[in-house]
């Protein structure tokens, strides 16, 4: 438990979890680099990345407690099993999967399944969910979270999913917790330019309006 609430609170000191989805594995640390530059605490490497599970160990022996590193797309629990053997100190998923929850809790690990409707949120929370990410958020609006948190106020809320400088404090403001940012952030061109100092930019910019 511990350890968990440490990984916990290191994610939600920069109120952005940066997603690396089908990155370029082998620029995998000075993108994390630069991430962390920019004042991210917390990644997610997605399960449908190439080289994803090196990816995680390897940013993890680069950068140490600098950044916590997850799993995403994580979508049974031969998948989180293997995440978590590879060094992934969470498990994200875009989907509810009791199972995936009951395993990671099992190793004492954070996991932040994805939702929709109040029944999801709940069902999740009372699975054992640390924190439930809203996806895609972008179809739903900031607004939905502030008229779900009404009843719902004790489930910590992330919103993934179409999440921007431009929309960023608007879903802060209606009351989530923390944002997940994808391409907007991890720009996969930026990356094959190797324009890791404009990441560092567009990440400093947003933790600024994160937190």
């Amino acid at each position: 438990m511990k350890y968990k609430i440490e990984v916990y609170e290191k994610t939600m000191a920069g109120r952005v979890v940066a997603i690396l989805r089908k990155i370029d594995a082998t620029k995998a640390v000075p993108l994390a680099k630069a991430l962390v530059e920019g004042g991210i605490t917390s990644l997610e490497v997605t399960m449908d990345t190439q080289g994803g599970l090196g990816a995680i160990g390897e940013i993890r022996k680069a950068l140490g407690n600098n950044v916590v590193v997850g799993a995403g797309t994580v979508l049974d629990r031969e998948t989180g099993r293997a995440a978590l053997l590879a060094g992934a100190q969470f498990l994200v998923a875009p989907n509810l999967n009791v199972d995936v929850i009951r395993l990671g809790n099992s190793y004492g690990r954070m996991v932040i399944p994805g939702c929709m409707t109040p029944t999801e949120i709940e069902q999740a929370y009372e699975a054992g969910a640390d924190i439930v990410k809203v996806f895609p958020a972008g179809v739903v609006g900031a607004s939905y979270f502030k008229n779900v948190l009404g009843p719902l106020d004790h489930v910590t809320l992330m919103a993934t999913g179409g999440i921007s400088l431009e929309t960023a404090r608007e879903f802060r403001d209606n009351g989530a917790e923390i944002l997940g940012v994808g391409g907007n952030l991890v720009d996969n061109t930026l990356i094959a330019a190797d324009k890791f100092d404009e990441i560092t930019k567009y990440a400093r910019q947003l933790v600024e309006i994160a937190q």
